[in-house]
């Protein structure tokens, strides 16, 4: 298998273990809220594109731990860099169907 092909099956197993990181104040998983903008495995590493609801939020550093022990716990990830970007700005377009229905939007 090349290597491409390994770190996008590296990236679809990231994305589905960030499906699991719920977001504490709103309940919903971060990728429902589409707080994740890319995911970028090669080799060993994961680097994560997101953004938050709001600059400033107190979570920021509980996210970023959960973040973490979910994509290293991924077979083949050994480090995970999360890169914080405001554009494009986050807004409640983003968020998936079913979490429009758990949320009541």
């Amino acid at each position: 298998m090349k290597n491409r092909e390994i770190d996008e099956q590296l990236e679809d197993q990231v994305l589905a273990a960030l499906k699991k990181v719920i977001d504490p104040e709103l309940g919903v998983d971060l990728v429902s809220l589409g707080l994740i903008y890319n995911i970028s495995c090669h080799e060993s590493q994961c680097i994560i594109d997101m953004t938050l609801t709001t600059v400033g939020c107190p979570l920021t550093e509980w996210l970023n731990k959960d973040i973490n022990e979910a994509v290293t716990a991924v077979e083949g990830i050994d480090t995970c860099k999360i890169n914080l970007v405001w554009e494009p700005a986050w807004s409640i377009d983003r968020i998936s169907r079913s979490a429009r229905y758990l949320l009541g939007i």
